[in-house]
């Protein structure tokens, strides 16, 4: 006889996928890494093919290690590319065509690494990885999103999107139409280069793969550290990004004149950066004082999960038990 799983938790992002199978009481029962979630590039049939791949993984390594899984009663699919209500849907109905649970909620995959990082669903969180996102959320359900698809849709930011701001300052730099800036040197030197030239002809001709300028935004902080005017407008403009972001979705939210988190996490704000951090906590000290921030560490699979067991009604030291299993 099987055991019944609460939840399958699922991350998908562009580059990988985690699948986490969850007991009744908080226990993971199994966990897998899987391929990257890309429905734009593949469509959507062969990227749920993905998960699959995974979820098939976590079920024999749960029938391995516990007891064959009988029956999951809730799927949580926090998704990369499921940016509009519309592609949430629409994923959703795909989930539901595998009967992989009784129920299937999709959500945008910022919502994992918001519950990833608080205690309640309850809070607002900035991603800046690659791109930038922000979403919201309180008890009663209500949420706070923007639609996060690039500059059609208002964004600044990401990490893709600082490289690019950086390589135009500095090409401007050198070839005199803009102002001098540090950047001129250190972009081109970070691939052994000696020019702006050089590097925008490796990037245009394919010598260096274009997918390589995300490379060059850890060189825009060390330049912008190391005292650069334009490298630290830059910094400081993305500072500005992320609190305007959380400023709106705390308003939207009516949170803004109570303690809230403001979770941040993605790999640029994780990385920490002094100049960075510094600038957020003056800017959000005069736009939300009473925000309380924290950079997220926990894995989304786990923000996946507690959502999963949020919609269960699961109790709170059910929350506390799965959350100790990922330290």
């Amino acid at each position: 006889m099987g055991v019944n799983a609460a939840v399958l938790a699922i991350d998908a992002g562009n580059s990988k996928t985690d699948v986490a199978l969850i007991g009744p009481d908080g226990t993971l029962l199994s966990s897998v890494r899987g391929g990257g979630f890309q429905p734009p590039a593949v469509g959507i049939d062969v990227a749920v093919d993905v998960l699959a791949s995974a979820i098939g993984e976590a079920l024999a390594k749960a029938r391995a290690y516990n007891e064959p899984v009988d029956s999951v009663a809730h799927v949580s699919a926090c998704l990369a590319n499921a940016d509009l209500p519309v592609e949430e849907q629409a994923l959703a109905a795909a989930l539901r065509a595998r009967d992989w649970g009784r129920t299937v909620e999709v959500r945008n995959d910022t919502f994992a690494i918001l519950r990833a990082g608080v205690d309640e669903p309850r809070g607002v969180a900035v991603v800046c990885g690659a791109g930038i996102n922000c979403v919201g959320m309180v008890p009663d359900g209500r949420t706070a999103r923007f639609p996060a698809v690039g500059r059609i849709s208002g964004d600044w930011g990401g990490g893709a999107g600082l490289a690019e701001e950086a390589m135009w300052f500095a090409s401007r730099a050198e070839d005199g139409r803009g102002e001098p800036t540090e950047l001129a040197r250190t972009l081109p030197a970070h691939f052994g280069l000696d020019s702006m030239y050089a590097l925008i002809a490796a990037l245009h001709l394919g010598h260096i793969e274009f997918e390589r300028r995300h490379e060059l935004t850890p060189v825009l902080f060390a330049t912008g550290a190391a005292g650069d005017p334009v490298a630290r407008g830059l910094v400081h403009r993305l500072a500005e990004e992320v609190v305007a972001m959380a400023s709106v979705a705390l308003t939207r939210l009516g949170l803004l004149d109570e303690e809230a988190p403001v979770v941040l996490g993605g790999s640029v704000l994780a990385a920490r950066h002094p100049q960075l951090d510094d600038r957020i906590a003056e800017l959000l000290a005069a736009h939300a004082p009473k925000a309380v921030v924290r950079v997220v560490r926990e894995p989304p699979v786990l923000g996946a999960g507690l959502l999963g067991l949020d919609h269960m009604g699961a109790a709170p030291e059910v929350h506390s038990r799965l959350r100790a299993q990922y330290g």
